[in-house]
């Protein structure tokens, strides 16, 4: 659809398709900005991309969701009142810092990745885009190259301060696997995620979070403010990571109430990743479902990121036997809960799920039963 698409507003065939896929993130929240684990996956919710160069230097950029033509000139890449073309405007723009395109181009994508459900469309797109450009115009980048390019553009064009998973796990996952991400060092090792009877289940609130209206930011600015406190005990200290619970104890005093909380949270749920890891490697799902029970309560109650909805269905999910682990899972106020579940009671906990949800809130609630898949791939070569 994508390709014919292309052709119909172009009048030729598209020089490159490239699929990105969304993201979960089993274990690991806010932690790829101050310096900690995560525990991402590629997912079979993608976004394709159809790119073709132009002969002049305008960039013509058609979104199959919003139905839409944007059409900028190459020579003047500046914020757009469209958001969507501003996630790729800031990647054109990266390109364009280190090695100016020799052309324009053309683009038409668009995919099943929910919009504002926290799977990171955005990031899938930016990600999608870098590896499609690279492939378009032959510049040899490697991926992780691509993966840190993408993610200058949402900080610097967008103006979302995230870090650097969303866009890793897009552009390097594998199928079946989910990956441990040191988001200091960027040193990263694949784990297998192979239970034979469990699934992993969405559940979409349906409340849209646009994380560039400014809380993520403030997120970030108080745990950097609660390691600038803390470096004056312990000038090692560079981001959240370097921190025990004990020392971070010992100095709450010195620290508005909401900076201790976020603090807390954060160095907790670092604790939680290594030992969540451990699990896995154990095959005890269990007691990795229980981390993630015990993630959403930090998230909710000391990073305040969660709402009434994402509390409810983690709540109702918890009392189920079939579900293993359920949390809150993304930057937070709204988008998906991720559940463990076994694969024979999803049927029955999906129409649980959807009738108290709807008895509840008046929402008919999305599911979506998603795969480990692999990451941003060319689909023409």
């Amino acid at each position: 659809m994508i390709s014919e698409k292309y052709q119909s507003l172009f009048s030729h065939t598209p020089d490159v398709i490239v699929t990105s896929p969304g993201r979960i993130n089993l274990i690991g929240e806010h932690l790829d900005y101050n310096g900690g684990w995560v525990l991402p996956a590629a997912i079979d919710k993608k976004i394709t991309f159809a790119i073709g160069k132009r002969a002049d230097n305008a960039l013509h950029l058609y979104s199959m969701d919003y139905e839409n033509l944007e059409i900028v000139p190459l020579s003047n890449i500046v914020s757009s009142a469209q958001s969507w073309v501003n996630y790729l405007l800031g990647v054109v723009e990266q390109f364009q810092k280190e090695q100016p395109l020799s052309s324009g181009f053309n683009l038409v994508f668009g995919g099943d990745v929910p919009l504002g459900a926290g799977l990171s469309s955005s990031a899938a797109v930016e990600a999608g885009l870098a590896f499609a450009i690279n492939e378009l115009f032959d510049l040899k980048k490697p991926r992780m190259e691509l993966v840190k390019l993408a993610q200058r553009a949402e900080n610097q064009f967008v103006g979302v301060q995230c870090g650097i998973m969303d866009m890793f796990a897009s552009m390097m996952g594998q199928a079946g696997k989910v990956m441990r991400l040191d988001c200091r060092s960027l040193e990263f090792q694949y784990f297998p995620f192979d239970f034979k009877d469990i699934k992993i289940v969405l559940c979409d609130s349906d409340v849209k979070h646009s994380l560039a209206d400014g809380q993520y930011n403030i997120r970030r600015k108080q745990c950097e403010e609660g390691v600038s406190i803390l470096q004056k005990y312990d000038p090692s200290v560079s981001t959240l990571r370097d921190v025990p619970l004990s020392f971070l104890k010992k100095h709450r005093d010195e620290m508005p109430l909401l900076v201790f909380q976020r603090c807390q949270y954060i160095v907790k749920e670092i604790a939680r990743v290594e030992a969540a890891c451990k699990d896995l490697e154990r095959h005890d799902l269990a007691a990795f479902g229980q981390k993630m029970f015990e993630t959403h309560l930090g998230l909710s109650h000391y990073y305040e990121v969660s709402c009434p909805e994402l509390d409810f269905l983690v709540k109702r999910a918890k009392k189920n036997e079939a579900v293993f682990g359920s949390r809150m899972m993304g930057g937070g106020f709204g988008g998906c809960t991720i559940n463990l579940v076994k694969t024979a009671a999803i049927p029955q906990f999906i129409e649980d799920m959807k009738t108290a949800y709807f008895k509840k809130f008046k929402i008919d609630l999305k599911t979506y039963v998603v795969t480990i898949s692999n990451g941003t791939t060319r689909l023409d070569a």
